[in-house]
């Protein structure tokens, strides 16, 4: 199934697995990218250290696809992870399913963490940004990319993201130790009354998949939470804006990678420039050139004014519509995903389908906002409501049994 990278035999009963993308000074980090097969950092990430110190283990890395920004995994060097039915699974899922990691700290970039939750039935929560520390990742886009941790309940994903929430010297986005301290437990919070449902982005989903929230509807309705279908055509605008924007970060964080000082490195060169283009071109996948190539003619003096600035000013109009949601409603509702499953024929047929699928997860992504994902449902609240949403979430689950 290709799930592990590493897997630490000796860890205890209350392991968390990292994906691919935390740098591990014990175990290789390759971002599931050729270009990184084997790198070896000279450092832990952050979040490790203070995993370590409220007292987990880590059970392991995890298989991603190149820099996460694919649909499930499926463009990893190190093969997609399928089911024996053929459908799309996710590394992390499968470690909590096995049993051999209580939790999983995923890189959230594109949304993949989320929508595997979602299909693979766990919860898993995106913390506001800046709350936890992301020095010790490989950057992909930084403005919007996320440390996030799935779980098999909302119980244990609020109890990780208190033990790694905080604020972060090294980590040039982290907010101060009072604003990290919002999304730890035992924070006050206010209950979720009203939710605003995405009406045009949940009717774009399958049958399935609304199905699943419709009965969240009905779970929480009858806890009494209201529900109020609204105009989310602003909310929608947000996955071109977003794609433009990771694919321009992407291409400057990855210009690194250029077979000089790490990485692979080709043995067809006989200039510098060869050595660049020939390195780079063996040994990122097609999917990654893409969004290079995308990110590079946005960024172009042609293009910067017309499609990146563009995308920034989207960035704001989204913000602003959220805050105006968020002025009636407790949290706004969409699938994390279009369909119930995926299996490789749908990437032969749409080989940019994960940027298609950014319509649900990219206005959490662009806006930083919080979001929660369980039962097959996305949850998107204010700036720190992040416990709220869990909350949220925890009650779901109880009621829903």
């Amino acid at each position: 199934m290709n799930i592990y990278i590493n897997k630490n035999d000796n860890a205890s009963a209350n392991a968390v697995v990292l994906d691919d993308l935390f740098l591990t000074k014990d175990m290789p980090t390759t971002g599931g990218s050729k270009m990184l097969n084997g790198y070896m950092s000279l450092f832990d990430a952050e979040v490790i250290s203070k995993l370590s110190a409220a007292g987990y283990d880590i059970a392991g890395k995890a298989n991603i696809g190149e820099f996460s920004i694919d649909l499930l995994g499926e463009t990893s060097n190190y093969g997609a992870c399928t089911k024996d039915d053929g459908t799309l699974t996710n590394a992390c899922a499968e470690f909590l399913n096995a049993d051999e990691a209580i939790a999983a700290l995923c890189f959230d970039i594109n949304g993949t963490p989320r929508r595997a939750a979602a299909l693979c039935g766990k919860t898993f929560v995106k913390p506001t940004y800046g709350t936890v520390s992301r020095y010790g990742t490989i950057a992909v886009a930084c403005s919007g990319e996320t440390v996030g941790v799935m779980a098999n309940n909302a119980a244990v994903c609020g109890e990780i993201l208190s033990a790694i929430a905080g604020h972060d010297d090294k980590d040039g986005t982290s907010l101060s130790e009072a604003e990290c301290a919002k999304v730890k437990n035992g924070a006050e919070f206010t209950k979720i009354k009203r939710v605003a449902v995405a009406a045009s982005i949940t009717a774009s989903a399958d049958d399935a998949t609304r199905a699943k929230l419709d009965h969240f509807r009905d779970v929480m309705a009858a806890q009494g939470v209201e529900f109020v279908e609204v105009d989310d055509a602003v909310l929608a605008l947000a996955k071109t804006a977003w794609n433009v924007c990771m694919s321009a970060e992407l291409c400057n964080n990855v210009s690194r990678l250029d077979g000089v000082k790490y990485g692979y490195r080709t043995k067809n060169y006989k200039t510098i420039e060869e050595l660049y283009t020939n390195s780079r071109t063996e040994a990122f996948g097609e999917l990654l050139k893409t969004a290079i190539l995308f990110g590079s003619d946005a960024l172009s003096t042609e293009n910067y004014m017309k499609v990146y600035d563009k995308s920034l000013r989207i960035r704001r109009v989204v913000c602003e519509k959220f805050a105006e949601l968020f002025g009636e409603f407790d949290a706004v509702m969409m699938p994390a995903c279009g369909k119930s499953a995926y299996t490789m024929d749908d990437i032969k047929a749409n080989k940019y389908i994960s940027f298609d699928e950014a319509l649900y997860t990219a206005p959490a992504s662009l806006t930083g906002l919080p979001a929660v994902v369980t039962g097959g449902v996305q949850l998107i609240g204010k700036a720190f409501s992040d416990l709220a949403l869990l909350d949220m979430a925890a009650t779901f689950e109880k009621e829903d049994k």
